[in-house]
């Protein structure tokens, strides 16, 4: 089996089959379609399954919902060795591994007739999204793409996988509705297999590497090591950023529901303003890439945490209001799918790229740490404080330290020693 090789992305090669060719496209093209269906059958769709399986098992919803959680865990446990991986040998194998593992669980899961085989389920999936969703996709876009391309490449990838929350929530709503929660599944098993399997499998490619007889330039740096990153006080802020955010978007992505009904509106009115964080996530996305070709990409990011920050904040004011509240939650909507676009810029630049892989998963160890547990934290402050207004506080209070962190990044810098 031929491995893939990856090669830091500022060095200079062009030409046809370069870096930014024609497969490098191919490449941003294939794997818009494989995160948009990996993250709609392997994440998003958990939700719908969740009073089906909650019925069928005989189990309560928090006992489903914390096989979801155990999956979340499982995958921050292989981010730093996904990421080694990634650095040494390239996506192919392990992006087209990992939709095969998706492909089987999926499978599995629509055969389980009790708990326990729902947590090995949800564990294995954990596993198998660390090998062929978001980082892994990040690390081969960056490989094949210059400084100056990224951003746009990163940008076409989450703009269509940001709707596969509206296309496989809705899809698989349908389905459980005609027919059953296992029938569903096998059907998404199928369309998991035919859409992700094949793509990893003949469209990812090792990524260009300098000819044997150019020598490498005089002030190439060697590749920067751990040891200096973890040492970094900026690898650090980034953390606090990035961890905090997704502490704030955890919570009210899961909360936000039952806080609006609490307030006063319908179920349909709750879930209806919920589902503008697909569409709200993808506006944000595009407006920070525009931005940022006039400001820093610190700043502008910034700037929008700190916009959540008041919309968080406000939502317990306005929210019995049907306009203020949608306006509240368009301005923290516009936050949710920032971090995801930001994080790999922001890594790629300040460290080069041949150790990006391990750099990112790193970092997404206490980040999926965050997302799994922010909302059961959240769910118990609500419990000891009868409000959802203590919840929303503080999540404003994480976008403020999220926002707050990426300015005091700015002034520091990283020396690589």
């Amino acid at each position: 089996m031929t491995t893939d090789r990856v090669l830091a992305a500022d060095q200079p090669v062009g030409g046809r089959h370069g870096l930014d060719s024609p497969r490098a496209k191919a490449i941003v093209a294939a794997l818009a379609i494989t995160q948009t269906v990996g993250y709609g059958t392997l994440y998003y769709a958990f939700a719908v399954f969740l009073i089906p399986l909650a019925t069928d098992l005989n189990a309560s919803t928090t006992a489903i919902t914390g096989s979801f959680t155990a999956s979340v865990l499982a995958s921050a446990a292989l981010a730093v060795p996904v990421g080694r991986w990634l650095d040494k040998h390239g996506g192919r194998a392990l992006m087209t591994t990992g939709s095969a593992a998706g492909t089987a669980l999926l499978l599995a899961w629509s055969q389980i007739d009790s708990l326990w085989q729902l947590y090995a389920v949800q564990i294995g999936i954990g596993l198998a999204s660390a090998a062929c969703l978001y980082e892994a996709a990040f690390a081969v876009i960056i490989a094949w793409h210059t400084p100056k391309r990224r951003s746009s490449a990163l940008l076409a990838l989450t703009v269509v996988a940001g709707f596969a929350s509206t296309i496989f929530m809705s899809l698989t709503g349908w389905l459980v509705d005609r027919y059953d929660w296992r029938t569903t599944l096998l059907v998404l098993a199928i369309i998991h297999a035919l859409l992700t399997i094949p793509l990893h499998a003949t469209v990812l490619r090792s990524a260009p590497r300098p000819p044997a007889t150019e020598s490498a330039p005089k002030d190439e740096r060697p590749p920067v090591r751990m040891r200096a990153v973890l040492s970094d006080r900026g690898f650090w802020l980034l953390t606090l950023s990035f961890t905090a955010h997704t502490g704030a978007i955890a919570t009210v992505g899961v909360h936000l529901v039952a806080a609006l009904i609490t307030w006063g509106h319908t179920a349909a009115f709750a879930a209806t303003v919920a589902g503008l964080f697909g569409v709200l996530s993808v506006t944000g996305r595009l407006v920070t890439t525009s931005l940022q070709r006039r400001f820093r990409t610190t700043t502008v990011v910034a700037a929008i945490f700190a916009l959540q920050a008041l919309a968080a904040a406000a939502l317990p004011v306005v929210g019995r209001d049907a306009i203020p509240a949608i306006a509240a939650v368009a301005g923290f909507g516009l936050g949710f799918g920032v971090g995801s676009i930001a994080k790999p810029l922001l890594l790629a630049k300040r460290y080069e790229t041949r150790r990006y892989a391990t750099i990112a998963g790193t970092l997404v160890i206490p980040m999926t740490i965050a997302k799994a547990t922010s909302p059961l934290a959240a769910a118990a402050l609500h419990t000891s404080s009868h409000s959802y207004t203590s919840v929303f506080v503080v999540a404003g209070a994480l976008c403020v330290i999220a926002s707050a962190a990426l300015l005091t990044l700015n002034n520091a810098r990283f020396s690589g020693e």
